[in-house]
Formats: C-alpha cells, sequence, structure tokens
C-alpha cells in the first residue's frame, strides 16, 4: 500500500458558491473526485483543480498529527471494549481531537454509517498512515478492532516520546545558536563601531583581525536596511526550507557514531512497535514486514529489512533471516530467533519496542549531557572572538600610554 493512497495531495482549487461568487483556496484529498465530493459538502462547486507539491499543504492538514491518532485510539479502545458501536464510539471520538482534525473523525462517523468499512472509510479521508489502515483491516477481520486501536494508541504514545527527544535534541541547539548569532550581530551593529571609531580617532595600530571585525561592524551599522532584508530572508529560507535542511542535518549526523547509535535504536523502535501492533491483529510477518520496513528511514537498515522480507516470502525462515540483518544488535536478533522458536513473536516485538525506547531516552540523555558543554564553547567562541579583536588593541594602547 502506497502512501498516496493514503496521504491526501493539497489541491489548489477555484470553486463557486450558491450565490455564485468564486472562492479560491487549498484542501488535501486523495483524488480529485474526493475533492469535488469534499467541496460539494460546503455548497461548493469545483471549477478547477491544480495539484500543489506536498510541502504546500499544513502537515496538520495532509496528515492526522499522532497526538490526534492517539486520542482517536485510545477513545475507540475504551469504547468498543465495552460494547458501543462503531458510530457512536466515532462520535465521542471525534470531541476529543484537535479542532483541525474534528472533521476528519466526523467524516469518518459519515462513511461508516453509510457502510464503509472502518479501514475503507480511513483511506477515503486520508491523513492515516499504511500502518494504521492496515492494522484497522486486519482487525476488522477477526473483530477485535477495539483490542487493535488500543495498541495503536500505544505505539503512537511511544513515537510521541521518541519524536518529543528527538525535537529537543534539535531545538537544544538552535536555540543556543541563535543567541550567539544575536548577541554578536547586536555588538556588531551597536558595539563594535563605537569602540572601533575611539581607535581610529587615538590613531592606535589595529591588527589585520581587528580592522576585518571593526569594518565588518562599521558596514552593518551603515547599511542596516540591507542587514534586516538578510536576515528576513535568511529566516524565511530556514522556514520553507526547513524539511531540507533538516535531511541534510541528519544526513551528515549519521556519520557521528553517537548520533547513528541514538538514530538506529529510534528506527528500531518504531519498527517493533509497528510489528508487534501488526502481528497481534493477525498479519503474517511478511506482510508486516512489508509495511513497517518502509517507515525505516536508515538506508542500510531497511534495505536489509526488505531483503529479509522477500527472502521470507520464498520460503526462508525467519530465524535464519534475522541473523543477517546485523543493523540490529546481536542480544535483539538472539531474543527474536528464541521469541520465533517459542512461538511468541507478538509479545518479543512489543518488548523490543519497550527496550529500545528506553535505550532511546539514555542515548538521547548522553548526547544532550555531551552537547550542552560543546555549545557553550561554540557560543563563547563566536562572541569571544568579537571581545578579543576589540579588547587587544585597546589593551595594547593602554600599555603604550603607561
Amino acid at each position: 500500500m502506497s502512501a498516496a493512497t493514503n496521504n491526501p495531495t493539497p489541491f489548489l482549487f477555484v470553486a463557486v458558491n450558491a450565490a455564485g461568487g468564486k472562492k479560491l483556496g487549498m484542501r488535501a484529498a486523495v483524488t480529485e473526485a474526493a475533492l469535488q465530493d469534499s467541496l460539494r459538502r460546503d455548497r461548493l462547486l469545483l471549477l478547477r483543480a491544480w495539484r500543489a507539491p506536498q510541502w504546500a499543504a499544513p502537515a496538520d492538514v495532509v496528515n492526522l498529527p499522532l497526538k490526534d491518532q492517539t486520542s482517536l485510539n485510545e477513545q475507540l479502545a475504551a469504547l468498543l471494549k465495552r460494547g458501543v458501536p462503531l458510530v457512536d464510539a466515532l462520535s465521542v471520538a471525534a470531541s476529543v481531537v484537535s479542532p483541525k482534525a474534528r472533521a476528519k473523525a466526523t467524516r469518518l462517523r459519515e462513511l461508516v454509517s453509510a457502510g464503509a468499512s472502518f479501514s475503507s472509510a480511513c483511506e477515503q479521508v486520508g491523513g492515516f498512515d499504511a500502518v494504521s489502515v492496515a492494522v484497522y483491516r486486519a482487525a476488522e477481520r477477526t473483530g477485535d478492532l477495539g483490542d487493535a486501536a488500543m495498541r495503536l494508541a500505544g505505539a503512537a504514545r511511544r513515537r510521541l516520546a521518541i519524536g518529543q527527544k528527538a525535537v529537543t535534541l534539535m531545538i537544544y541547539p538552535a536555540v543556543v545558536l541563535a543567541i550567539s548569532v544575536i548577541v554578536s550581530a547586536v555588538m556588531l551593529i551597536v558595539v563594535v563601531p563605537l569602540i572601533g571609531k575611539a581607535l581610529q580617532d587615538a590613531e592606535i595600530d589595529l591588527p589585520w583581525y581587528s580592522q576585518i571585525v571593526i569594518g565588518t561592524g562599521q558596514w552593518m551599522r551603515a547599511n542596516l536596511a540591507i542587514v534586516g532584508g538578510g536576515a528576513l530572508a535568511v529566516v524565511a529560507g530556514l522556514i520553507f526550507g526547513r524539511k531540507f535542511i533538516v535531511a541534510i542535518v541528519l544526513s551528515a549526523a549519521r556519520r557521528l557514531p553517537a548520533i547513528a547509535r541514538l538514530q538506529t535504536a529510534i528506527e528500531a523502535a518504531r519498527f517493533f512497535a509497528i510489528m508487534g501492533a501488526l502481528t497481534r491483529t493477525g498479519v503474517p510477518v511478511a506482510d508486516a514486514l512489508a509495511v513497517s520496513s518502509g517507515t525505516v528511514s536508515a538506508p542500510l537498515l531497511r534495505e536489509q529489512l526488505e531483503t529479509m522480507r522477500r527472502r521470507l516470502v520464498e520460503g526462508g525462515l525467519f530465524r535464519n533471516l534475522i541473523e543477517e540483518v546485523d543493523e540490529l544488535p546481536l542480544a535483539t536478533r538472539r531474543l527474536l530467533v528464541a521469541a520465533e522458536r517459542s512461538g511468541d513473536l507478538e509479545t518479543a516485538f512489543d518488548g523490543m519496542a519497550e527496550d529500545m525506547g528506553d535505550e532511546v531516552a539514555r542515548r538521547s540523555d548522553r548526547l544532550m549531557a555531551l552537547l550542552e558543554p560543546l555549545l557553550i564553547v561554540v557560543m563563547f567562541s563566536v562572541i569571544g572572538t568579537l571581545l578579543v579583536s576589540i579588547m587587544l588593541p585597546m589593551m595594547s594602547a593602554m600599555r603604550g600610554a603607561g
């Protein structure tokens, strides 16, 4: 199942309302026909539609936020396991998600009440990933949608915790570096030109590095409009190109051993959480691998998992094939071999997901402890360079005067 099947595409559209007025807007839909149906419910008639790039639409419009998926699944699990009909459970679930996701939950209820299965309704509404749809479809065959929703909610909570760790690791360096740049810019524009003018008036011989710093500060002060426009352009570039920038940073960061090990732990935690959720609902291991390997972003681990799935379909044994996935720790592979022999892979996947989640927390704390002093050194290096370039000539002048 492709991501395009489950995640809508943003459309730029022109529609006309009942009064004859035209409306230009952007809305996410799986197909143009689905867009037309969505606009019709809002009493709008579609005139033209153009597919827009995926980045053009906000993420919370195209994909149902993970926090809302957690709330939705928790509510469904609590109600369905107590015998509440699915349509009524969806009515309640629509009240616990965010306002932006409420329209999707309401549309789910409409489709289910009209006779659609819950998994197909999720595909039509969009915003649910391939894993969730596959779990829902398998649970509908076994008649245990409430238990599946509970497992998806647990997996989503673990993913949220891991995501919060990753966000913290990325935000902290960004904040420290931003403070360093702002303080340096203020010093260059306000402080450095004043001190530089005083030194030049005193006819003090300045070293080359002081001349560069003072000259830069004087130019920035004389061209505030250009500096301000450049700063706004950089901020805009960071905002609109954040996905590309994050991808480059992560690609470069994977070359560092500490970050590479953390990334492997994050990928493994997500992989085992998905495998546990799928196999618990009766999905065969090979089919579960086809879905879960697509969520792994580490190239080598993903390649090994896809190779394992292909050879498993061809008749290979899980206990032999898992040994070849050397991107996973040796202890993890041996535990999975033992679990497969005992016929309890589902429990092993869940346990591995929890263990890897704990490993992510430990490695994140260690990396943060390493980053804190390193960032302080970087911050003082940036600001200290400016201070040294203006303080050394002043100290030289004071010694000469003495």
